[in-house]
């Protein structure tokens, strides 16, 4: 499991960062899902302005998807994609456009920015089971 962004702040079952840390089309932001197991993670992501957040997990198996710890954008800065399998998921809706689990979609999490911070909502996501 790669390392979880130090910069996270977690309180009552929400993460929060600061709106500055997440740059448009760039690093992803991770934070652990205790919830979902000793070693699960999700992420967020900044793009066309806006953050979007999902489980850190593939839709055709359940591996991390980032290449390098918050890696998550292709070459053009266009799409999510799977380190492991090449799927490449749209930002905003986490839907699967290519690869081998195409038409389905990553698990979306809650997520919300004002006054400078950036608040994920843990709860928004069910335990796999």
């Amino acid at each position: 499991m790669k390392p979880i962004q130090s910069s996270d702040i977690l309180v009552d079952d929400r993460v929060i960062f600061n709106s500055d840390d997440l740059h448009n089309a760039g690093k992803g932001l991770r934070f652990a899902m205790p919830a979902l197991g000793e070693f699960a993670s999700g992420f967020v992501v900044r793009f066309h302005g806006k953050p979007y957040a999902y489980v850190n997990q593939c839709a055709h198996v359940s591996i991390e998807l980032d290449w390098n710890q918050g890696e998550f954008f292709n070459t053009q800065k266009d799409y999510l994609i799977c380190a492991t399998h090449g799927a490449h998921y749209q930002p905003d809706t986490g839907f699967c456009v290519m690869g081998p689990c195409k038409g389905k979609r990553l698990k979306p999490l809650a997520v919300i920015e004002q006054d400078q911070q950036i608040v994920i909502s843990l709860g928004s996501q069910n335990p796999i089971t």
